[in-house]
C-alpha cells in the first residue's frame, strides 16, 4: 500500500497556528492540502504553491532553500513554475513536504517559529489570497462511476432499460473540455445550444438552457502518468500515480443532453465549464479515511483481472462526506444561509479512482501529470443523497421493486426560505460544494468549497 498512516496523522498533534486547531477548521495540521495562490495585488506570474492550514496559506517557496529543501531537492523556482503541484515527485512531496512541514508547524517544534522574519514572509492569511487552479488541467476525462446516479438517469431517459450491459463490467466514461475547467467562484454562464424537437418529426429548438444542473463530483489529480504512449498504469500501481483529490462540480444542461446523448454521449450539454476546488488533500492525508471498494450485489459481475486487485477490494474506497448547498440571489440579498440539497458520500461509488485510472490507461493511453479525472456524479441509495437536481426534484423511485417510473418532466419542486421554488437551476443560483473526512480516532479534515454562481445566457 504505497499511502500509509504515520506520525503526521496523529490526532492529537496541534499547531502554532492556533486557527488549526479548532475542531470545526477543514484544515488542521493533519490535513495540509496543496494549493496555488497568489497574495492579492501581486500579479498572476507570482502564484506559487501554498499549503493551507488553519486560516493561513504557507508559500512553500519562502521555505524551501532554509527549512524544506534538506536533499537540493526543492527550489523556489519549482516550486512557481507552471504546474507545481504535479512537479513534485512522490518521494519529496511525502517527505519534504507533509512529513518536514508537519514537524515544522507542531506546537512543540519552535524552529520555524522563532525565524519571526521567515513566518511573516511564509504566512499569508488565507482571506488576504487569491487561488487559482489547485493544479493547471493538462486533460479531463469524467466517468459515470455511482450505480445510483447511472440507474436513475438511465430510468428517465430509457425506461425499462435503465443500466446498458456494459456499466458493470467497464468504468464508463467520456473525454471532457480541459479548456472549460475553472477554479472555484468563477462565474458560470448558462449555456445556449440546442434542444430536441417538440414532436416527433418536428424542427430542434435553438436556446438557454432550460434544465441548467450542477453534479456533485470528486476530482482525481494525477502526479504522473504512464511512462509512454502505448504503455499501461496496472491497478496495484495505479495509486502511486495519484496526487490527491478535491470537489469537482460538472455543470450539465440536461434539456442538452438528452437530445444529443446518443450515440456517441455528452457534447456540448458539459463542455461549457467544471468547477474544481482550490484544494488537493493529498493521497497522504486521506490514508486514514481509506475504506473497502463498493460491494457488489450477489448476481454482479466481478471485475476483469486487470481492474482488481486485493489492494482495491479492501482498500479502494474513500469515506468522504459530501454536501450541496443552495443560496438564490434573494437568500443572499436577504441574508439568509444557504440551504443544504443533499448530502451522500463518496464511498457508495460502483467503481474506484484506481480502477477508472487503470482502465483510461489500459488501451496505452497517454496519462500526463495534471490530468483530472471526475469521478461521476455522487449519488447514494437514499433520495437526500441524490447528487443533482436531475436526480433530486424526479418523482420516480428507480430502486423500488419494482420499479416505479415516471417521465422525467414530472418533478417535485425544491422551496427555498424566500418561497422560491427549484426543480433546476435559475439564474444568481449560487452552487456550494462541501466535502470533509470523519473517522473516530483521527482528526476530522476537510477539502474546502466548490462554488458557482450562475448567470444569464447571452446569445451571438
Amino acid at each position: 500500500m504505497p499511502y500509509k498512516i504515520d506520525e503526521t496523522h496523529d490526532p492529537s498533534l496541534e499547531s502554532w497556528v492556533e486557527s488549526a486547531n479548532d475542531p470545526e477548521t477543514d484544515f488542521p495540521i493533519q490535513n495540509l492540502p496543496l494549493c496555488v495562490f497568489r497574495p492579492k495585488g501581486a500579479y498572476a506570474a507570482d502564484e506559487g504553491l501554498g499549503v493551507r492550514i488553519g486560516d493561513k496559506v504557507i508559500d512553500l517557496a519562502v521555505l524551501s532553500e532554509t527549512f524544506l529543501d534538506q536533499d537540493d531537492q526543492l527550489s523556489a523556482a519549482m516550486l512557481r513554475e507552471w504546474n507545481p503541484a504535479t512537479s513534485l515527485k512522490t518521494k519529496n512531496r511525502r517527505q519534504f513536504i507533509r512529513k518536514r512541514l508537519s514537524e515544522l508547524l507542531r506546537s512543540d517544534v519552535d524552529e520555524l517559529r522563532k525565524d519571526k522574519a521567515a513566518c511573516a514572509a511564509a504566512l499569508v492569511d488565507a482571506s488576504e489570497c487569491l487561488l487559482a487552479l489547485p493544479a493547471q488541467c493538462t486533460d479531463y476525462t469524467d466517468f459515470y462511476a455511482s450505480v445510483f446516479h447511472a440507474t436513475n438517469v438511465g430510468s428517465m431517459f430509457r425506461p425499462g432499460n435503465a443500466l446498458l450491459p456494459n456499466y458493470k463490467h467497464i468504468p464508463i466514461g467520456y473525454h471532457g473540455r480541459a479548456s472549460t475547467v475553472v477554479e472555484s467562484g468563477t462565474k458560470i454562464r448558462r449555456p445556449v445550444g440546442q434542444t430536441a424537437p417538440a414532436e416527433e418529426g418536428g424542427t430542434p429548438g435553438f436556446g438557454p438552457s432550460k434544465l441548467f444542473d450542477y453534479e456533485l463530483e470528486m476530482g482525481l489529480v494525477l502526479a504522473r502518468g504512464n511512462e509512454h504512449l502505448g504503455s499501461t498504469i496496472p491497478i496495484e500501481e495505479a495509486e502511486d500515480h495519484m496526487l490527491g483529490l478535491c470537489l469537482l462540480n460538472d455543470w450539465s444542461a440536461r434539456d442538452f443532453q438528452k437530445w444529443e446523448y446518443q450515440p456517441l454521449g455528452p457534447f456540448l450539454a458539459k463542455s461549457f465549464a467544471t468547477s474544481v476546488s482550490p484544494y488537493i488533500v493529498t493521497m497522504e492525508a486521506l490514508a486514514p479515511f481509506r475504506c473497502p471498494a463498493f460491494e457488489r450485489p450477489a448476481g454482479d459481475p466481478q471485475p476483469l483481472p486487470h481492474l482488481d486487485s486485493d489492494h482495491n477490494r479492501a482498500l479502494g474506497g474513500f469515506d468522504i462526506t459530501l454536501e450541496v448547498h443552495l443560496a438564490s440571489a434573494q437568500m443572499r440579498e436577504r441574508g439568509i444561509a444557504p440551504i443544504r440539497l443533499s448530502k451522500g458520500n463518496f464511498k457508495d461509488m460502483y467503481w474506484t479512482f484506481a480502477q477508472m485510472l487503470a482502465h483510461h490507461a489500459s488501451n496505452g493511453c497517454l496519462m500526463q501529470p495534471g490530468d483530472l479525472l471526475g469521478s461521476g456524479t455522487v449519488s447514494g441509495e437514499a433520495k437526500d443523497s441524490r447528487g443533482c437536481l436531475l436526480e433530486l426534484t424526479w418523482n420516480g423511485d428507480a430502486f423500488s421493486d419494482p420499479p416505479k417510473l415516471v417521465p422525467g418532466t414530472d418533478r417535485t419542486a425544491i422551496e427555498l426560505p424566500t418561497g422560491e421554488e427549484r426543480k433546476f437551476l435559475a439564474d444568481g443560483d449560487e452552487v456550494i460544494l462541501k466535502g470533509y473526512c470523519e473517522r473516530e480516532g483521527y482528526r476530522r479534515i476537510g477539502f474546502g468549497e466548490c462554488r458557482g454562481i450562475v448567470t444569464p445566457a447571452v446569445r451571438s
